[in-house]
């Protein structure tokens, strides 16, 4: 009862103490949020401002590019007109089409009925076949370059295409069934198994219930493939360098850029046009893109 009373006739803190912890509290939110946002912008800035760069130099004029000057006197929104007049700059965006698109097709459809056997199959070799998978995936393209070379180009007469390109692509990539695999885990079996009850074979349940679950990690893994064709500079330069009919931008711009080593504003312009598809794509998909990226990582 004593300890009771001195406790009631303990005095509170006086109110001014109080409200300074209050403001003290505040100004160290405050200051941590002024850092925290101040980083974020410092970093967008070192990512934006080269890309603002070549936007800018692409609109000078041949003059300008040569001074000190950062802003256009006047927007030459013709240079990308003369970009496109160049001889082959279409056609390379047509094999770069072609290539990244109906390779990228062809590595979902060729990775995900494999993904979905290693992550929901349980048969004997499982582990091996996962390590072989992650095995080759660790196997530099540049080992295996000469002998494919040769098969393709003394085997089957295809040296001066992209096929010797596509054609891989559709019995799979290691790196996308890889993830794949992993995001596949992360669905539960039970739908699984509903499926299975309700008569459905695994084909029909890869179809109605794992693809539209997994619409994330296949476009993560869509994505993956669709920017590594766009920006393949090694591949095209093996394969199709003795024909300039089938070139791809990231190889026909190292050859505009040294017919045109002078013209600055010409070659940004070139390389504005290559990267926009990337950025848009990106910036339309860029949701489901970290989801799956980011779901693949759940289970192991």
């Amino acid at each position: 009862m004593t300890q009771l009373t001195h406790a009631v006739d303990r005095p509170a803190p006086p109110r001014d103490d109080v409200t300074e912890a209050r403001r003290t509290a505040r100004r160290s939110a405050l200051l941590h949020w002024i850092a925290v946002h101040a980083l974020g912008v410092a970093a967008a800035l070192f990512f934006v401002l080269p890309f603002v760069f070549v936007v800018l130099t692409s609109l000078m004029s041949d003059q300008q590019t040569l001074t000190r000057d950062l802003w256009p006197h006047t927007f030459e929104w013709s240079n990308y007109r003369k970009v496109f007049d160049t001889p082959g700059f279409l056609t390379w965006w047509r094999n770069t089409l072609l290539y990244a698109g109906l390779g990228t097709v062809l590595t979902v459809v060729s990775s995900l009925p494999v993904a979905y056997a290693l992550a929901k199959f349980r048969f004997r070799g499982r582990h091996l076949s996962l390590m072989l998978v992650i095995s080759m995936m660790m196997l530099p393209p540049q080992v295996v370059i000469i002998p494919m070379y040769l098969f393709w180009a003394k085997q089957l007469d295809l040296s001066g295409t992209l096929w010797p390109l596509i054609i891989p692509m559709a019995f799979g990539d290691a790196f996308s069934i890889f993830l794949l695999r992993q995001f596949l885990l992360t669905i539960p079996n039970e739908y699984i198994d509903s499926a299975r009850v309700d008569g459905c074979g695994e084909f029909r349940t890869l179809i109605r219930v794992i693809v539209p679950m997994a619409k994330p990690g296949i476009a993560a893994v869509a994505l993956f493939q669709f920017f590594y064709a766009w920006n393949d500079y090694f591949g095209p330069q093996i394969y199709t360098s003795e024909n300039p009919a089938a070139w791809t931008l990231s190889y026909g711009l190292e050859s505009f850029k040294g017919a045109h080593h002078t013209n600055w504003n010409l070659t940004m312009a070139a390389t504005v046009l290559v990267m926009a598809p990337v950025i848009l794509v990106f910036f339309f998909a860029q949701k489901a893109f970290v989801e799956g990226v980011t779901l693949t990582g759940v289970k192991g």
